[in-house]
This record gives C-alpha cells, structure tokens and sequence, in this order.
C-alpha cells in the first residue's frame, strides 16, 4: 500500500512538474509586443528626411533576433507635442514600455518612480559596458548616481568659421588649441569698415554668449543637485570682462543675423547637428553657398579648455512594463548595438554615444564630406571633444535660475549695472530663487 501510495505521489509531482515547465514553455513562445515612444523628426531641430528611418531598422533587426516579439510606435507625434503625449499615456497607465525622453523631463520621470533603474541590468548584462559611451552622455541619464536611461545620441557646439573671410584677410584658419586670445585677436583684425562708409559692415563673431564663455572658461554655475550657484566665482568675472572687451570690438555695432547669413562675420557657434546637416550637398547650396566654411573647437578660457556643453538623447524603460528582460534588451538595440549605432552615424544628423563608432574609418570618411574636401575636424578631434565635454544641468528650477541670470549679466554686459560686486549680488539673488 505505501508503494503504491508513493508511486502516486511521485506521478502527481511529475504532472505538476510537467504542467508548470509546458505552461511556461507555451507562455515564452506567446507573442509579445513592445511599444515605443518617439517623436516625429529629431531632437536637434534641423531638418530630416526619414524621420522613421533609424528606428524602423533597429525593430527590423530586433524582430528579426526575437521572432516571438512585434515593436510598435505611434507616429506622426511632434517633438513640441511628445512630451504632453508621454505624460497622458502615463497617466492613463498605458506608457510605452521604453521611451525616448527629451532632458527637460528626465528629471520629473526619474524622481517619481516612472523610469526603471537600470543598475542592475547593467551589471547583470554580461553583453553590456557602460565604457563605450562617452562619459558626459552616459552620465546624463544618471540621477543620484542611479541610471534612469542610455544615451542614444549626442550634439555638442563648435566654432562655426568663415574659411573665405579669414582666407581674403590673410588670417589662417585658427588650430583646435586655440584661446580667448586669439579669438580676440583675430576679431579685431576682421572688424572694420570695407565699403568707406565710417560704419563697420566685417564682423568678428555673432551669437557667441557669456554661456559659451564661462563654460569653455571650466565654470561651473550650479552644484549638481541645483541648491547653490557660483556666479561669483573668479573665472566668471575673468568671463565677463573677456565678453566687455570683444563687445568693443564692434564699436557700439550689433552684428545681425543676417550680416552672418552673407558672409561678413568670421566666428559663430553652431551645434554639430547644423555642422552636419548644412556642410554636405544640397544643403549648404540652401544655406550657405556663398563662403567656404568649417567649424573648430570652442575657444579656450584663461582658466579652462576648449570645452563646450554635449546635448544627448535619452532612452528609459518605464518601471511598469510587464516584459523587463525584452525591454532591456530593446533599449540595448537602441542605445548599446554597433549596428544602430552605425546607423545613426550614416543617417542622423547628431553623433553617435559610442567612442569605437566616432573613432572608427568610416566615421572619418562621412566627416570628410566630400573626397576632394579636407576638415578642420578630424573623427579624433570629435572623439576627444566628446571626451572634454560637459553635462548639460537638468535640475527642476535650472531653466528659471538661468533665465535670471542671463538678464543680470547682459546688465552688466550692457553696462547697465557696474560690474563691482554685481556678481557677488546675482549669486545671492539666485541662490535664494533656487530655495523655492
């Protein structure tokens, strides 16, 4: 009897056994699906053919290694649109399991639980490294040393320069070293009156700001969690009375848009997502096509390098999604894969996050635009100002505290407001702003 009783519960075991593996063997060949979210277009603000064309490869290829999984997106979003849209598929519960994620909202996601923290993925994966990416964008998906979200792409400014104006004054096109002084020095060489009217109608540089000065000067205007400014810091004063001096160079002049746009101003920044869409054919024809022009790295300060600030796109997974392992893996395929990045290399207008890709021949050819067309910037020169690169802030009240403080400054700028102790007093008028 006790034989044939453990006979019996060793079969039901075995059925129950049995049921569980089948059952679970029957649910991992079900088909899943994973949704997207994207916006229409790119994240830089130039134009784009096919819109779509880097993700609907990287479903392709992802469909194509998970046969069992559909990828879907809504299309047709506008960027100014996308971010209301993700807020109201969160709220009705129904948010896309991973998302692309503009840096104004990264932060609100982030802090309320709305974003899956990453670290154990990543040092779960034993396909994955973090020291592909470029530090400063793959720092920026991270919030209290957590990370939130992968870098996809990235666009960092340069020094637009024009080769003709430059090339008619006998200046030479300035190296990737070069500083505030011969920036300095070469805008007063430009600026000048040609046509003998008493007015200047050359100009050294247009759009360059304190922003871009202060930064390539190693200021830092916020501690990271966005309580405390340091407009009082000795290199932001070096910043302005660098800007009073090459104001004066224009004599009293604005320089336009428009004084660009034909050719009489030598410097402006511009992103490399401009650099990359304007420079190759047809669309310097549209834009300009009456001088020859490169870009080169930012001026150095006399206290920093030739540093700039890297912009980059985001790409989270929602804490909520019923498929983790998939949605990793499909955040991976976006942000981590050789192939997608390749593609965005061929087809975006931004660069790519990985430091092999930037560096790799073909990089080199795409950035040599054209085979009879040298570069000032080499694929090594952009590895290297990807390296030296800095993080964009992204703290709730960052926007607001700038805001103020770019109307301060341009006082003092204007000579409105004296410069003496007027950055002690915006340091303290910001600080207590950030308290709110």
């Amino acid at each position: 009897m006790i034989d044939i009783m453990s006979r019996k519960k060793i079969f039901v075991i075995i059925c129950a056994a049995a049921i569980v593996i089948f059952g679970a063997a029957y649910r991992l060949n079900q088909p899943v699906t994973l949704t997207i979210g994207i916006f229409a277009g790119n994240n830089w603000d130039v134009p784009q053919g096919e819109p779509y064309a880097i993700i609907d490869e990287v479903i392709k290829n992802f469909e194509a290694d998970n046969p069992n999984v559909h990828v879907k997106y809504v299309s047709g979003i506008k960027k100014e649109d996308y971010s209301e849209w993700l807020a109201e598929q969160f709220i009705s519960g129904d948010e896309p399991d991973v998302f692309f994620l503009p840096a104004d909202d990264f932060n609100l996601y982030a802090s309320t639980g709305a974003l899956m923290n990453l670290d154990d993925f990543i040092a779960g994966d034993k396909n994955f490294s973090t020291d592909v990416y470029y530090p400063a964008a793959f720092n920026f998906g991270r919030q209290e040393n957590i990370s939130y979200a992968l870098p996809c792409e990235s666009t960092l400014t340069f020094m637009f320069v024009n080769k003709s104006l430059l090339a008619k004054e006998g200046i030479a096109l300035p190296k990737n070293d070069w500083t505030w002084q011969d920036f300095l020095d070469i805008c007063r060489k430009v600026t000048r009156d040609t046509d003998g009217d008493g007015v200047p109608d050359q100009f050294g540089c247009y759009d360059y700001s304190w922003q871009h000065a202060a930064e390539s000067n190693g200021m830092k205007f916020f501690r990271d969690d966005g309580r405390t400014s340091y407009f009082a810091d000795s290199r932001m004063e070096e910043t302005i009375k660098f800007l009073m001096e090459l104001r004066s160079v224009n004599r009293g002049h604005e320089v336009t848009p428009k004084d660009f746009d034909v050719g009489c101003v030598a410097f402006r920044p511009f992103t490399f997502a401009e650099y990359r869409t304007y420079k190759p054919y047809p669309w310097r024809i549209k834009k300009y096509s009456s001088f020859e022009w490169d870009c080169i790295k930012m001026p150095a300060g006399f206290s920093g390098g030739n540093i700039s600030v890297m912009d980059t796109l985001l790409v989270g997974m929602s804490s909520r999604t019923e498929h983790k392992a998939l949605a990793w893996a499909l955040l991976k395929k976006i942000c981590f894969d050789k192939t997608t990045q390749r593609l965005i290399l061929k087809k975006s207008q931004a660069l790519p996050v990985r430091r092999d890709v930037i560096l790799s021949v073909e990089a080199q050819e795409i950035f040599s635009w054209e085979p009879d067309e040298t570069s000032a910037m080499t694929a090594a020169d952009i590895s290297d100002a990807m390296d030296e690169s800095v993080m964009p802030f992204k703290f709730k009240n960052y926007r607001a505290a700038m805001l103020f403080a770019d109307s301060e400054i341009n006082k003092i700028l204007d000579g409105t407001v004296p410069l003496n102790n007027a950055l002690n007093k915006l340091q303290k008028e910001v600080n207590a702003r950030l308290q709110y």
